[in-house]
């Protein structure tokens, strides 16, 4: 089987919708049938952590039409030497190998001294696809940030050897995903948490060779070490930052791999220079790019259907409520993958609940004004009473009144002639 020589690197969502067509493209690059595994150590200190592996291998198998067969590495030092170095066979043996969420200080503190390193530059000497993610992601250059000790412990800032996957093909650089987080809302949670002014002080510790390469959530970068490419993915945009000046490169962008190599060449003086005024090149054919998907997680997701749903119940719309409610059916369906949700789903479904309820409710009462429905008759009526008025048949007049009350109809004689309403109460 001749395969392909390909790093993929993504800042998030790579067990949500947005990735699937970036997975999808990797996965077209295989022969059938592909050996694939999930290298589950980054969150292998966690309770879930069989959810989390479960919930990685139906999101490929569904989405992806691939199948993950778990490396059950959840704890290499000082576990049964037997399991762990069949854990490393699987991971030898595959032709596409996927880590993601967790801990990059528990993944790096499990890889440290054993072969997996090694496997993986190996896998892309001689062929084949690794996908890093987030967490797994942070631990691809030459130097890793501890993000939960410094974000949530407190620990001063600091950098941790990381494994330098990204090293073995030139690129020196501490690898940052989730670069443009917004979770902080009022400070600032940017650069996976640091923030820009711990970020700043990271950033003066590093070697003189060594520069900061973001990669925004939702956003990947395929490196094609056959073609020598790197082409970006996905939402966001990838940051070169180097002494604190940043070039950004934009989602459907395909550049060199020098680029990476030499950041010399891809600075300039303004701070936040988009890839715009740099040289271009277009994708390769046969690459995918990923299309924009408007929502980060399912939460926003559902909250963005939600208002789409009350905007066409209020506009008598019920194609477009039915439209909503199904949208977010299937959005519950294409982020159930997604190890990142916490109580979103309950909340996705709550909603949805509450949107069958209204349609319900619609349906029974009527999405069209009454006054559209009934206006014709009732103003064949008032017509009738108009004529038999002008003939002084006041009796007849009166009990097209009271039948139109009856009705709920209220009749007011005006010298504009009669109107007539609802009446409320």
């Amino acid at each position: 089987m001749t395969l392909p020589h390909i790093l993929a690197v993504m800042g998030s969502g790579e067990t949500a919708p947005t990735m699937v067509t970036t997975h999808r493209m990797l996965a077209s690059k295989l022969q059938k049938p592909a050996r694939a595994v999930l290298l589950d150590t980054p969150y292998g200190f966690q309770e879930n952590a069989p959810e989390l592996a479960t919930k990685a291998v139906e999101y490929f198998q569904t989405s992806i039409n691939l199948e993950l067969e778990v490396a059950g590495l959840t704890e290499i030092i000082g576990a049964d030497s037997l399991t762990v170095e069949r854990g490393l066979q699987k991971v030898a043996d595959a032709h596409y190998v996927f880590a993601g969420p967790g801990s990059p200080t528990y993944a790096l503190r499990q890889w440290s001294g054993t072969p997996l390193a090694g496997l993986l530059n190996k896998k892309l000497r001689d062929g084949g696809i690794v996908t890093f993610a987030s967490a797994a992601a942070l631990t691809l250059g030459r130097f890793t940030l501890p993000v939960y000790e410094i974000y949530k412990v407190g620990e001063d800032p600091r950098w941790l050897d990381g494994l330098n996957i990204l090293g073995e093909i030139g690129v020196n650089v501490a690898l940052i995903p989730h670069y443009n987080n917004a979770e902080g809302g009022h400070h600032d949670t940017r650069f996976c948490y640091m923030g820009e002014r711990r970020l700043s002080m990271l950033e003066r510790e590093l070697p003189d060779n060594v520069y900061v390469l973001g990669v925004d959530e939702h956003t990947g970068m395929v490196i094609d070490l056959d073609t020598q490419t790197v082409t970006v993915v996905g939402k966001g945009v990838v940051t070169i930052r180097v002494d604190g000046e940043s070039t950004q490169i934009a989602s459907g962008e395909t550049f060199s791999v020098d680029r990476l190599r030499d950041p010399a060449s891809a600075t300039t003086r303004n701070t936040k220079q988009t890839a715009t005024s740099q040289s271009k090149t277009s994708a390769p054919a046969n690459m995918a790019v990923a299309t924009a998907i408007f929502d980060n997680n399912l939460r926003e997701a559902t909250d963005r259907l939600n208002q789409v749903f009350a905007t066409a119940l209020a506009g008598s719309d019920a194609d477009g409520a039915a439209r909503a409610t199904l949208e977010l059916d299937d959005a519950i369906a294409g982020w159930s993958g997604d190890t990142l949700q916490s109580d979103a789903t309950d909340h996705a479904r709550a909603v949805l609940r509450s949107m069958i309820t209204r349609l319900a409710a619609a349906a029974t009462g009527g999405l069209r004004d009454p006054r559209d429905v009934l206006g014709p008759f009732v103003q064949v009526l008032l017509d009738l009473r108009t004529q038999v008025r002008s003939d002084k048949r006041f009796d007849l007049s009166d009990i097209i009144r009271d039948r139109l009350a009856a009705l709920n109809v209220e009749v007011r004689d005006t010298p504009e002639g009669a109107q007539w309403s609802f009446r409320t109460s």
